[in-house]
């Protein structure tokens, strides 16, 4: 009898922890906002130690200290698993997340040009996208783009100072940085700030902006630039019609048509060890 009330007792415990493991990863209540003036709640500022800093190479360079440019950064979703629709901005787990992927991955290839800014924010679970989970899904995503405009509303108010900037973004993110656009640059007096915007990982519509066109070559300014990528041959995973009227800017060449870049166009990229650059590494195509 003793073994079984023993057993028991260890199992409620297990499943106790699990629970407060799970819940955890919660939604604050609306009424909550976000403090953008303690940097803890940004994953990278410029004046901060933080993953953004770093460089997979020896001979690359931080140079943030001089950048002439800001770039505001919306990091892609790291909240992938959970019972709840919207994670904490304190979770550790989530945090190291976003901070050893992405930060590190992404937005850390702007710190040899510009100051990067990258807030945390109480983002939407991965499921949010699901077909099934629509209606629950955009209010989470909803919810967690009230985070990004604040802080980007900080960003302008507190750190810009007049300064030209970038908006770069994936995945979840371009979907928040396309709304965050819409209401805050396109056609408004803030898009002469606006040198570019990195919009990757998601169907952005050649329609979604009126005055921001989308770039065609290297080197254009006052524009926005937007890919997703799928292996060869996977159009046939690619949910119907998602992708219909989407804009494509060849990561490789710069141009907005159907032309093919071999692998040669290949200037570089970085493994998830982030320890080299491995260029001639990809090819692309717009399809």
């Amino acid at each position: 009898m003793g073994d079984l009330t023993e057993t028991f007792t260890l199992r409620m415990r297990f499943f106790i922890s699990l629970l407060t493991y799970l819940w955890s990863f919660g939604v604050y209540p609306q009424t909550t906002l976000v403090d953008y003036s303690l940097a803890e709640n940004w994953a990278a500022l410029p004046l901060k130690k933080d993953q953004a800093d770093k460089t997979p190479v020896f001979e690359m360079k931080d140079e943030q200290d001089t950048a002439k440019v800001d770039v505001f950064f919306i990091h892609p979703t790291s909240y992938l698993s959970g019972i709840k629709w919207n994670a904490n901005i304190d979770n550790f787990l989530i945090n190291e997340r976003t901070d050893v992927g992405s930060i590190m991955n992404q937005a850390s290839v702007f710190n040899g040009s510009c100051r990067v800014y990258a807030p945390r924010y109480r983002q939407a679970i991965l499921r949010s996208f699901y077909p099934i989970y629509e209606k629950r899904g955009k209010e989470a995503l909803d919810f967690a783009y009230q985070d990004v405009k604040r802080a980007f509303e900080y960003y302008l108010e507190h750190y810009n100072n007049g300064r030209p900037f970038i908006i770069a973004s994936h995945s979840q993110d371009t979907r928040h940085a396309v709304r965050l656009i819409q209401e805050f640059i396109d056609g408004k007096p803030l898009q002469k700030q606006l040198v570019t915007a990195y919009l990757i990982g998601f169907a952005v519509k050649c329609t979604d902006f009126h005055q921001i066109p989308l770039c065609e070559q290297e080197g254009q300014t006052d524009c926005f630039i937007a890919w997703n990528t799928f292996k060869w041959g996977a159009k046939d995973v690619i949910r119907e019609g998602f992708y219909d009227d989407a804009c494509c800017v060849n990561p490789l060449n710069w141009k907005a048509d159907d032309s093919y870049a071999s692998e040669k166009e290949h200037k570089g990229s970085v493994p998830f060890t982030f320890n080299r650059l491995d260029t001639n590494a990809v090819d692309a195509r717009c399809m």
